[in-house]
């Protein structure tokens, strides 16, 4: 399905045909725009070399060159319609899936959407002003490309509220644009995305634990019984491909460069030579890991059943698992504290869907561990990060309120303030990361805490120019 870019709002949805829809898009575009301009990158463009969905399939859905980002072609682009596709789970299970919105599940179902469209431009908003550190053009130009990905996400999510929940659809697509991430009247819904994104190794982190959420999420999204919702997360997931790259492979360059400087110059600690040592990236590690963690919501959730239940919100690859895929006489076993440690408790699988997708994007999260810990292995170096428990600075769930050691030991208040900046990244921390912030715009050059990437961009060289400043 080819995208019509003659359009004023790019789509494959037909919009020309449905006069009203388009009319009450084209009347939220000036707003979208108005808010990129004030909320979006600070850093001042000619033109970025960004790739820009022109298909929907598998192949060749993307062309790249340089654009100016305000002129970027946001839209509207849902995955090819499957006349035959009928619903995979829940009490509905087999019946064919709906076009329109059950009125029973309308609350609902806005509500899964407004929270989603809550995160995409609110992780621009948090990202704003890492441009003007950006240790590369490269990596300026993968910003940039996170950047405008998320804003067309928002239009996606936008697109559903106009199109399928009346005024106060148009309303709630509105309030997207009025609220601003950690702003203390009207902050974003989710409390990860209130966060500040303050330099570039935390920036690979939200890339790599907090985008990765929003893949689980959206796949789970996928999975829904309301048709142009699954079509709309089907192709947001092929972009957030990009963003979870992003994070993996900046992380692994700032790893390949600490593991340089400690052979280089001997020793653990490679801050006093502009490096960022294991231990602060292990710190930041547990940060943005366990922040994601809260993502999931409580273990138990009736909320999670009743959503399944209805059709509303599958698990994660849902038509591949080998059940009923209604899950009424199934169990399942839960993390939480009971009596001073950590244990288990079996509950219906229903109640426990939030925390069958949190064991989904662990294993999921791993699998960097592993990649990185294979750089510190080649490099001769002993050391080896790892993932906190998931019990770690929780404060959503049932290990909310609970002191949890990063090894899975419940401990009072008095050894967790004591330990608490051993765990996790301290203001000293924080300081000298923020210190080695400084731009470096020139083309094939690159910052020293961070190496240069293994390729360049749509086979294009590192030294090619990504980014044209006025």
């Amino acid at each position: 399905m080819s995208i019509d870019y003659s359009e004023k709002i790019p789509n494959n949805v037909d919009l020309a045909g449905d006069r009203k829809l388009q009319r009450a898009l084209e009347s939220w575009q000036p707003n979208f725009i108005n808010w990129w301009k004030t909320m979006g990158p600070a850093v001042p463009t000619e033109d970025v070399y960004l790739r820009t969905a022109v298909d929907v399939g598998r192949e060749g859905w993307a062309s790249f060159g340089h654009v100016a980002m305000e002129e970027y072609r946001w839209g509207v682009f849902l995955s090819e319609h499957n006349a035959d596709r009928k619903i995979a789970f829940g009490e509905q299970k087999g019946q064919p899936v709906w076009q329109q919105v059950p009125g029973e599940y309308r609350a609902d179902l806005q509500r899964l959407i407004v929270i989603q469209g809550d995160t995409e431009p609110a992780s621009v908003e948090q990202q704003r002003r890492l441009g003007e550190t950006a240790p590369s053009l490269y990596d300026l130009r993968n910003l940039f490309q996170v950047n405008v990905e998320e804003g067309r996400h928002l239009w996606a999510m936008v697109y559903l509220l106009h199109a399928y929940f009346g005024r106060n659809g148009r309303e709630e697509a509105e309030a997207l644009l009025q609220r601003n991430s950690g702003d203390l009247d009207s902050p974003r819904i989710l409390g990860a995305f209130n966060e500040e994104t303050p330099d570039w190794l935390s920036f690979f982190m939200f890339t790599y634990f907090t985008d990765r959420d929003g893949k689980y999420q959206l796949g789970t999204l996928k999975e829904s019984a309301f048709d142009p919702l699954s079509r709309t997360c089907e192709f947001m997931l092929k972009e957030e491909a990009h963003h979870m790259f992003v994070g993996t492979t900046g992380i692994d360059r700032v790893v390949t460069r600490t593991a340089e400087l400690m052979r280089e110059h001997d020793t653990d600690d490679v801050s006093p030579h502009g490096g960022i040592s294991l231990d602060v990236i292990q710190k930041y590690v547990n940060f943005h890991y366990s922040v994601s963690l809260d993502l999931f919501g409580s273990e138990k959730s009736t909320n999670a059943a009743n959503y399944f239940t209805a059709g509303l919100k599958g698990r994660w690859q849902e038509e591949r698992r080998k059940d009923d895929h209604q899950l009424t006489e199934d169990s399942s076993h839960v993390d939480l504290v009971r009596d001073g440690v950590v244990t288990t408790e079996e509950v219906s699988a229903l109640v426990a869907l939030n925390h069958d997708l949190r064991n989904e994007y662990v294993q999921d999260c791993a699998t960097g561990m592993k990649r990185w810990n294979r750089v510190l292995e080649k490099a001769g170096i002993d050391r080896r990060l790892s993932l906190p428990h998931v019990g770690f600075n929780r404060e959503v769930g049932l290990f909310s309120g609970h002191h949890v050691t990063p090894k899975g030991d419940v401990v009072g208040p008095d050894v967790w303030e004591a330990g608490k900046d051993r765990w996790l990244p301290s203001e000293a921390d924080k300081v000298h990361v923020q210190s080695l912030m400084r731009p470096v715009y020139e083309p094939g050059k690159i910052a020293g805490w961070i190496a240069p990437p293994s390729n360049g961009i749509n086979d294009k060289p590192f030294e090619y120019e990504y980014v044209h400043f006025p």
